[in-house]
């Protein structure tokens, strides 16, 4: 099971929230922090640092003045969970073992699947199937 912080967690949902909002439209809708805060019942410091780390990481797009706030950076089928995550926590890895084993072939034997995740997905409701059954690996059954 992979866990992720709390500010990982609001920060997907954060972007879940402003990918839903976009609906067919090339423009993407301007909400800012007080708002989001409001929608998503998440407090409104935290909902404003999440916005400022996403803003850094290239993810959204700050607008300033009276109807300033948030907007995606590019369409929520470009935008993966993994990215949402690096912009808030940094490099995804498994914590380093400092005994003299074979624990650093983990990673590599380990697929991930947050790369293939998309906001898209996530605000519509989608049904995410495990890489390994979607690629029909022998061994797994498809659901």
């Amino acid at each position: 099971m992979l866990r992720i912080t709390r500010q990982s967690d609001y920060g997907i949902v954060l972007m879940t929230h402003l990918a839903a909002g976009r609906g067919r439209s090339a423009d993407a809708p301007v909400l800012n922090a007080r708002d989001l805060a409001g929608a998503t019942n998440l407090p409104l410091p935290t909902v404003s640092k999440i916005l400022k780390g996403l803003a850094r990481g290239g993810l959204l797009v700050s607008h300033r003045g009276v109807k300033g706030g948030y907007s995606l950076a590019r369409p929520p089928r470009e935008i993966s969970v993994e990215e949402i995550i690096r912009a808030l926590e940094g490099p995804i890895a498994i914590t380093e073992c400092p005994a003299p084993t074979n624990w650093h072939r983990i990673p590599e034997a380990v697929p991930d699947p947050l790369p293939d995740i998309r906001l898209s997905e996530m605000s519509t409701g989608v049904t995410l199937r495990p890489r390994a059954a979607a690629a029909g690996r022998p061994g797994k059954s498809a659901s």
